[in-house]
């Protein structure tokens, strides 16, 4: 089972409070419910693209456990902003969080890897290096310096581009522009190399930041530009794709401490189905997502190959040496992205 809180249900429940301990006073006819407090920032639909890997969770765990474990859905950054979250995801005020893998270099900075610019040239090659120990190597590093387990490594709704109000068709166009990105270190390094101006600001302040002249652009993968509306701020994509960014499912030590030894494989089963729904359906809801975005009037542009390439080369040069002499500990897990470079 599944609840999807709008703010209103959350004001109102000191009143339900009242009804609920009145109700507890009958007799128990049966175990209560286990349930999970769920944190997203994104609105609840395909394209925000963590509700494409929560859906099939709830529909997966319902099969199987049914009403045993109760999932309580907060989208659009209702818990607070994602910042904030984590550390309750930590502490076990909140149990679940969807979110990618940026916000958690802060607690575990050798994350920020994974969103070097250029590092993966595909969501295949993503998913390959993932499942062949990357993801675990992750999780392991998570749960030994903050006690969260991951549960599932889905994907965004494509690959991170530049959405500008100016139309721009070079890497050199962008020189100096304020997009917004990420408030980590790789986001903000990658840009400084391209040679925009990269200016952090959280994600759910992006349309007013773009609409008032506080940025230039941003840069996002389609899906989410269509689900936060930002297609009515920016005017045009300059196809870089220079992220293709995993989406996670994130479950706190408390959380998971609450699911029972009996339902403990059905529940990790349901998570397992749940990441190969998500990465199955992504390239389709993208297609759908780009369509309805040049349908809005937003002009799509390729990058020049030269450009990135160029842009690639910098990377490899500048980036990389530095990130892995700062975090030697990510040169296995460097090694093995490299490795699944091209399918064997």
């Amino acid at each position: 089972m599944t609840h999807i809180f709008a703010r209103r249900d959350i004001l109102s429940g000191a009143a339900a409070a009242l009804a609920v301990s009145a109700l507890s006073a009958r007799p128990a006819r049966a175990a209560r419910p286990i349930t999970l407090r769920v944190s997203s920032s994104a609105p609840p639909d395909k394209f925000g693209a963590h509700y494409l890997w929560f859906k099939p969770f709830q529909e997966e765990l319902a099969k199987r456990v049914g009403e045993r474990i109760v999932l309580e859905y907060f989208p659009n950054g209702q818990l607070g902003k994602e910042a904030d979250v984590v550390n309750q995801v930590r502490t076990g005020s909140v149990d679940m969080i969807m979110t990618g893998a940026s916000i958690w270099a802060t607690v575990v900075p050798e994350f920020g890897m994974l969103d070097l610019g250029f590092l993966f040239n595909s969501y295949d090659h993503c998913a390959r290096a993932l499942d062949s120990g990357v993801g675990p190597a992750y999780d392991k590093l998570l749960q030994e310096r903050a006690g969260v387990t991951i549960l599932g490594w889905g994907f965004q709704v494509g690959a991170r581009s530049v959405y500008t109000k100016a139309a721009v068709t070079t890497i050199a166009g962008l020189k100096g522009m304020k997009l917004r990105v990420l408030p980590t270190k790789a986001f903000i390094d990658t840009f400084n190399i391209i040679g925009a101006a990269p200016t952090p600001i959280p994600i759910n302040e992006v349309y007013t930041a773009a609409q008032t002249g506080v940025v230039d652009g941003l840069e996002h993968d389609p899906g989410t530009v269509l689900a936060y509306k930002w297609d009515e701020v920016t005017q045009h994509c300059l196809l870089t794709r220079h992220v293709y960014t995993p989406m996670l499912a994130y479950i706190g030590k408390r959380g998971l401490a609450k699911i029972p030894d009996d339902l403990k494989a059905a529940f990790n089963e349901a998570a397992l189905a749940a990441t190969a729904a998500c990465r199955a359906e992504v390239p389709s809801v993208e297609a759908e997502a780009v369509s309805q975005l040049k349908a809005k009037g937003l002009v799509f542009t390729e990058a020049p190959a030269a450009d990135i390439a160029e842009l690639k080369r910098r990377m490899a040069d500048e980036l990389y040496p530095a990130f892995l002499k700062q975090y030697p500990i990510t040169e296995p897990m460097f090694a093995k992205i490299q490795a699944t470079a091209t399918p064997a």
